[in-house]
């Protein structure tokens, strides 16, 4: 694959912000500093549409919501984040990156102070939909950071930046859990609040300015040319359905995972149920790699040993009322193969076009929202039906048809990558 001629030189080095021009196709390598604030500040600010998995049974109990229902709040953070991913990612193509990133996170802090103190389950309700569309600066800081690495390690450095987000997802249920034990669970979201403070002060000092070209177009325009990349990106068709296949996956199993945990005969707490969230982590750190293989023009192989794995993460995770240790296994082994597809995902799309990349982010993020609000609501209704074994029946069942979609669509997709 020829590789996508870059017009932005970045200096990422300098503890103030830089002006970058677009007049060269050389790159300074990104440091390994600002690297890591990019992925911090993803797994903070996606952690916040997550901290709500491991509360449910006390958003339950708190506002009156039966569980067969209680799925309805992460559902319409989901809903609320697909919006977000349609109606704002795709502004980082038209406006000022740095002063869009800035602006998503101080509004999300309030949204969190929202959540925090809400009072009645409407507000609550208002306040997780804000939280839910804001979080998508993630996939702008994404994007951003694809436009900053030189394209010899754009899959390297996708890979560790979104490698933050899967870590903030899985640190969210440790962290929820244990500010809910020592303090409530309105703590945790007025912590995050204040986090969010101090990062978007980190943010106006470090994040550096990107001066580029960039088409005369409508906000009308920009939407629907999001729909026109999927008619002329067939790669990107392809992996965006694999995207809401394995986080429909992901979410099947991290919503409904607080509801045996906490109710007998296991009833563990708070704390004990976010720590699961660690082992989660071991799964995402190894799956950094991908974005590598996938420079390296292993990304089908990859997305296929990936997807066993995650078929196989279904029977260990069956014997969770019996064996905490399948749990564990069965954990890091689903959240190693959805971190692998999603980087790999990432890594094949992003060079597609180097002008809307925050275009071609926000057309594949929709379907991993749509995948992850219908793995939420689903999982928890089966629950309430047909138990956990009804929930590892329709996780091991998504797995499958995964698999089943990739080996259909594998050649085409390799030979149009090469």
């Amino acid at each position: 694959m020829e590789e996508v001629i870059e017009k932005t030189a970045v200096d990422v080095d300098s503890s103030h912000p830089q002006q970058i021009t677009s007049n060269t196709d050389r790159h300074a390598p990104m440091s390994p500093y600002m690297t890591l604030v990019f992925a911090v500040a993803c797994g903070m600010s996606v952690a916040n549409i997550y901290f709500a998995q491991p509360l449910l049974d006390q958003l339950s109990s708190e506002f009156g919501i039966d569980y067969s229902n209680i799925g309805v709040v992460i559902t319409i953070t989901q809903i609320f984040y697909g919006l977000g991913l349609l109606f704002l990612v795709p502004l980082g193509d038209l406006l000022n990156q740095r002063r869009l990133i800035i602006g998503q996170m101080l509004l999300s802090m309030i949204a969190l102070v929202i959540v925090g103190t809400a009072p009645k389950s409407t507000l609550l309700f208002a306040g997780m939909a804000l939280v839910g569309m804001l979080a998508v600066v993630t996939q702008t800081l994404v994007a951003f950071a694809a436009t900053m690495a030189a394209p010899a390690e754009r899959g390297r450095i996708v890979g560790i930046v979104t490698s933050g987000i899967v870590i903030g997802i899985l640190l969210a249920r440790s962290i929820s859990g244990i500010l809910t034990d020592l303090a409530g669970w309105r703590s945790v979201y007025l912590v995050s609040a204040a986090l969010m403070l101090v990062m978007v002060s980190m943010f106006f000092k470090v994040l550096p300015h990107v001066e580029r070209e960039v088409k005369s177009q409508s906000y009308p325009q920009l939407l629907g040319s999001v729909l026109i990349l999927f008619f002329q990106e067939r790669m990107l068709r392809i992996r965006s359905v694999l995207a809401l296949l394995i986080f429909a996956d992901f979410s099947i199993l991290w919503t409904s995972l607080v509801l045996p945990l906490s109710t007998p005969p296991l009833s563990l707490s708070h704390s004990a149920i976010g720590a699961f969230g660690l082992a989660g982590v071991a799964g995402a750190l190894a799956a950094a790699r991908a974005g590598k293989l996938a420079d390296r023009g292993y990304g089908q192989r990859t997305t296929g040993i990936a997807l066993i794995l995650l078929l196989i993460s279904w029977l260990f995770i069956s014997y969770t009322e019996q064996s905490l240790f399948a749990l564990v296994i069965g954990i890091v082994l689903l959240d190693l193969a959805v971190q692998a597809v999603h980087v790999t995902n990432q890594t094949m799309i992003l060079p597609l076009r180097a002008e809307a990349r925050s275009r071609l982010t926000a057309g594949y993020m929709v379907f991993y929202s749509i995948g992850s609000a219908s793995g939420s609501i689903a999982s928890t209704r089966i629950y309430a039906h047909y138990g956990w074994q009804g929930v590892c029946f329709l996780g091991a069942s998504v797995s499958a048809v995964a698999l089943l979609f990739w080996a259909l669509t594998r050649r085409p997709t390799a030979a149009e990558f090469k």
